[in-house]
C-alpha cells in the first residue's frame, strides 16, 4: 500500500468518525446542532470544524476534522524525531473537546490522528496517535470505573500491556506539572504508533474512536439532569481553569497546530466558552469540592 492509499483510507475513516460522533452528541443533547466551518491552510490542506452552542447539555462543543500537508516540519513534530526536521508531512485527525453545562457532567476530550513524514535521505515514516480523557468537577466512581472499563476493552484484542500502557501514558501525559495534579482521571493516550501494520493501527485507532462514545455517552445520560446551584457551577469555572491552562502550555496538539500555521479558531475551539480564575482558591476542607483533589492523582480504576 502506497502513502497516497494510506492517507485516504485514514481520511475516509475519521471523516466518518467526526460525522458520527456529531450525530450522536445532538442526540443526546436535544436542542442545539452543529454549525460547520470549512476552512482552507494557506500552507496546504483545510479542514471542516463543527462547533455546538447554547445546548440544553452541552454549553459548548467542537468536534474538529483536517487533512493538512506542509514542506517543513514544525518543531513539535520533530521533537522526538530530529531526524526529520525540515522534511515535508501529511497530517489528518479529529479532535474534539466537550464542555457541558450541568457541573455533574464531566468535561472530556478526544484525538485521533494519523501522520506522514519524509525527508530526502531519511527513511519515510508513518504513525498513529490519539485516545481520549475526562476531567469530572464532581466525580463518581460508577462514572470512572465505566470509562476505565470500556477502555480496557477495546485495547484487550491488541495485547494484554495495551490497557496499562496507554493509561499510564495518558496519566503522565494530561499532567499539569505547576499544579502536581493530573488534568483528570485519565483514559489512553498514544502515539508514534505503527506496530503490526498500517492495517491494524487503523483498526485500532477507528476503536478508539467508537470507545469513546461508548465510554462518554452513559454517563452524560446518568448526570445530565441532576440539579445543581451556583456554588456547583462556580466551581465548575473555576476547574474549567486548568484546562486553559493545560491545552496553552503543554498540549502537543495546540503547539502543532499553531506553529503548522493552522486555523487559530479551529485550533482554540477547545477553550471553555466560560471560566474564571480566583486567587489561591482552596475548597472548604470536607467539601464535596474538596474531594475532587483525591481523583487527580493517577490509580487503577478497574
Amino acid at each position: 500500500m502506497n502513502s497516497s492509499e494510506q492517507v485516504e483510507r485514514s481520511e475516509n475513516v475519521l471523516r466518518t468518525l467526526q460525522d458520527r460522533i456529531c450525530q450522536a452528541v445532538e442526540q443526546i443533547d436535544g436542542k442545539a446542532t452543529f454549525v460547520e466551518d470549512a476552512w482552507a491552510r494557506p500552507g496546504g490542506g483545510g479542514g471542516r470544524t463543527r462547533v455546538l452552542r447554547d445546548g440544553d447539555v452541552f454549553e459548548q462543543a467542537g468536534v474538529n476534522f483536517s487533512l493538512v500537508h506542509g514542506d517543513k516540519l514544525p518543531p513539535s513534530a520533530t521533537a522526538h524525531r530530529p531526524e526529520l526536521a525540515g522534511g515535508s508531512f501529511v497530517a489528518t485527525g479529529v479532535s474534539l473537546v466537550l464542555h457541558p453545562r450541568n457541573p455533574y457532567v464531566p468535561t472530556t476530550h478526544a484525538n485521533v490522528r494519523y501522520f506522514e513524514a519524509s525527508k530526502p535521505g531519511v527513511e519515510s515514516v508513518w504513525w498513529f496517535g490519539g485516545g481520549f480523557d475526562l476531567t469530572p468537577f464532581y466525580p463518581f466512581d460508577e462514572d470512572v470505573k465505566h470509562w476505565h472499563a470500556v477502555a480496557r476493552d477495546l485495547c484487550a484484542p491488541y495485547g494484554d500491556d495495551v490497557y496499562p500502557r496507554y493509561k499510564k501514558w495518558c496519566d503522565e501525559y494530561f499532567y499539569l506539572k505547576h499544579r502536581a495534579e493530573t488534568r483528570g482521571v485519565g483514559g489512553l493516550f498514544y502515539d508514534d504508533l505503527d506496530e503490526g501494520g498500517f492495517d491494524r493501527c487503523l483498526a485500532f485507532t477507528q476503536a478508539v474512536g467508537q470507545g469513546f462514545l461508548d465510554a462518554y455517552l452513559p454517563i452524560v445520560e446518568r448526570r445530565k439532569d441532576m440539579p445543581y446551584g451556583e456554588r456547583e457551577r462556580e466551581f465548575q469555572l473555576y476547574r474549567r481553569g486548568r484546562y486553559v491552562e493545560f491545552n496553552l502550555v503543554y498540549d502537543r496538539g495546540t503547539l502543532f497546530g499553531l506553529q503548522s500555521g493552522g486555523r487559530t479558531e479551529s485550533i482554540l475551539m477547545s477553550l471553555p466558552p466560560r471560566v474564571r480564575f480566583e486567587y489561591a482558591f482552596q475548597p472548604e476542607e470536607g467539601s464535596p469540592e474538596a474531594r475532587l483533589a483525591d481523583y487527580l492523582k493517577p490509580r487503577d480504576w478497574v
